[in-house]
């Protein structure tokens, strides 16, 4: 299992020179807006329930500064979230499942999620079943949000 986390780690690397530990990072194509927008409709094209979408820049706005477009989009669905808390009940503090959209200096715009390996590491659950699903899902709502 410590072999597949070394090479999972490392793969997230290669797709995500910018993300932070345990964050996966894609590049966008599209503006910070329509990657949020796209996101949101994938999430709740699979049935998936939007529970927040955050502007930070518009909020930055609200006290007179300025901050390049970054959203938060909040979602999740008790299907995958209850197993994972039964793994481990701390879990719970990372749940919903949170995307953010971002645009870096250089105005690329990325799109990036909590691995939930790495949110199971974290609450001592590494071994939770639920965890690949959840992967497999996460990354297959971020690619579709930034396909061409």
């Amino acid at each position: 299992m410590k072999t597949f986390r070394s090479l999972a780690a490392v793969a997230v690397m290669l797709v995500s020179p910018v993300a932070a530990d345990g964050m996966v990072a894609l590049k966008s194509p599209y503006s910070a807006e329509e990657t949020m927008d796209r996101l949101e409709a994938e999430v709740k094209a699979r049935s998936l329930n939007v529970f927040a979408r955050i502007n930070h820049a518009a909020g930055a706005r609200k006290i007179g500064q300025s901050l390049r477009p970054t959203e938060v989009l909040v979602f999740g669905n008790p299907k995958g979230g209850t197993p994972f808390m039964a793994c481990a009940q701390t879990v719970g503090i990372d749940l919903p499942l949170k995307a953010l959209v971002w645009e870096d200096e250089s105005s690329q715009v990325w799109l990036g999620y909590n691995d939930p390996a790495f949110i199971a590491e974290r609450h001592g659950a590494s071994e939770c079943g639920v965890v690949p699903n959840m992967q497999q899902a996460l990354s297959g709502i971020a690619e579709a949000a930034v396909a061409r």
